[in-house]
């Protein structure tokens, strides 16, 4: 949503190809691209790109279905994107549902570590877009800020994956400890405030903002380091 405010044009070139999907054949590289695809299907339906969004629910739905994780991206669901295919709210809605029933069925089964995946996949491609988009849009501030953010969100990713104990993940976690490298020298400056709270209607609002410093030079060493980590999960 924020590349689209930001005035940044639709652009297939960065997706992954639905034509890749036969190279996926590890369960450790189905979760990555179902993650990643789950993140181009979200892109392609907030520009509202019809033919796009349903190549990639496709794409999403195969893996999901080799995963053994049928029921969240069923008949019911597909028949759901078909009826909202012009309603851009729903459509995202109807996309996140899928992949939240994803993480449940997983975590439910005792496949944590899958679902852990799904979310990398899912987190690197759409900083892998934003990077790209970035690169191309005049008026890209919010968007940059937005990279730069991810900081600590990486930091909760890495932390999350080394959790699983799985040696198929640690080749993962290796290459995320690389790209925080590249984060390391940028800077969050948090301006705290109070929250409010508003006791009639039990909500509480809270004030803090926050600045990201973040340079061309340190923008584009993730750029390249996002690059690398992607070209080799969706080659």
């Amino acid at each position: 949503s924020i590349i689209k405010k930001a005035g940044a044009k639709f652009d297939k070139s960065v997706l992954n190809s639905t034509e890749n999907m036969s190279k996926y054949v590890t369960q450790t590289s189905m979760a990555l691209n179902l993650g990643v695809y789950g993140a181009d299907l979200s892109y392609a339906s907030i520009f509202e790109q019809t033919q796009e969004t349903m190549h990639y629910f496709a794409a999403a739905r195969k893996l999901a279905d080799e995963l053994g994780i049928t029921s969240a991206f069923g008949e019911s669901t597909l028949t759901r994107i078909q009826n909202n295919l012009d309603n851009k709210d729903s459509l995202v809605a109807i996309i996140s549902d899928s992949y939240w029933e994803t993480d449940a069925y997983l975590k439910e089964n005792k496949q944590s570590s899958i679902s852990g995946l799904v979310i990398t996949g899912g987190w690197l491609e759409g900083m892998y877009v934003s990077c790209k988009l970035a690169e191309k849009t005049e008026s890209n501030t919010d968007i940059i800020s937005r990279i730069g953010e991810q900081k600590l969100t990486l930091d909760n990713l890495i932390g999350m994956l080394r959790s699983y104990k799985d040696p198929e993940i640690a080749d993962v976690v290796a290459d995320l400890y690389a790209l925080k490298e590249a984060f390391d020298p940028v800077e969050i400056i948090y301006n705290r405030q109070a929250p409010t709270v508003d006791t009639e209607a039990k909500v509480t609002t809270l004030n803090t903002t926050s600045t990201i410093n973040i340079s061309d030079a340190q923008l584009a060493v993730i750029s390249e380091r996002i690059d690398g980590i992607r070209t080799k999960i969706v080659k």
